[in-house]
């Protein structure tokens, strides 16, 4: 194999975010279902096999070092790349995959777990789960374009909205209007009693 620094395009002493930056860049650029029925297809999908491998390469060897000792499959900070669910996923094994993330404590899972969870949920297609996942990881992080390209294509196949004050995943939360429907059905009990709630403007 080249040198996965190369590969990416990236020097040795690249932090995990740039190399992560890289490789997302490349891979919407040479993903194969932006090649489909076109002659360059095969050459795509070596050049994203080549990508694949290049990152795995680059994250096990930072993770194996920052982990050399201790026993554990995460970074010391307690975050984790997934170079090996993005490589189950690009293999279609979606349920080694699941397992994989489903092994991950609740409190280390960042924006990409809740990414890499969407992206299993949808290729099974769980659309509407899917779209619960990648709305966290939009929220966590509203500036990763990979994150808000998946919200999406998950909105267009589940029919729902996404709204950035809303708790998602695990969480709980509530949206305004949905504390509005509350406040209607509360002024419905109370109405005997001369109450007169008022809905917000988006429910009206």
């Amino acid at each position: 194999m080249n040198d996965p620094y190369s590969v990416l395009g990236i020097s040795k002493n690249a932090t995990d975010e740039e190399v992560k930056a890289a490789y997302r860049e490349l891979a919407r650029k040479y993903h194969p279902d932006n090649y489909a029925d076109n002659p360059l297809s095969d050459l795509a999908g070596e050049k994203m096999k080549e990508i694949n491998d290049a990152y795995d390469a680059i994250m096990n060897s930072r993770r194996s070092g920052r982990n050399r000792g201790t026993g554990s499959g995460y970074t010391t900070s307690g975050a984790t790349s997934f170079p090996e669910v993005r490589s189950l996923i690009n293999q279609s094994r979606f349920e080694q995959a699941q397992e994989v993330l489903d092994g991950v404590p609740p409190q280390s899972r960042d924006a990409e777990w809740y990414f890499l969870n969407g992206t299993v949920l949808y290729r099974r297609g769980w659309f509407d789960q899917a779209y619960t996942s990648f709305a966290t990881a939009s929220r966590m992080d509203p500036t990763n374009a990979e994150y808000r390209d998946a919200l999406n294509r998950a909105q267009n196949q589940s029919g729902q909205r996404y709204n950035p004050y809303r708790t998602y995943g695990n969480g709980t939360g509530m949206s305004t209007c949905d504390c509005c429907q509350n406040l209607i059905c509360a002024d419905c009990c109370c109405e005997m009693c001369g109450g007169n709630l008022i809905p917000c403007i988006g429910c009206r």
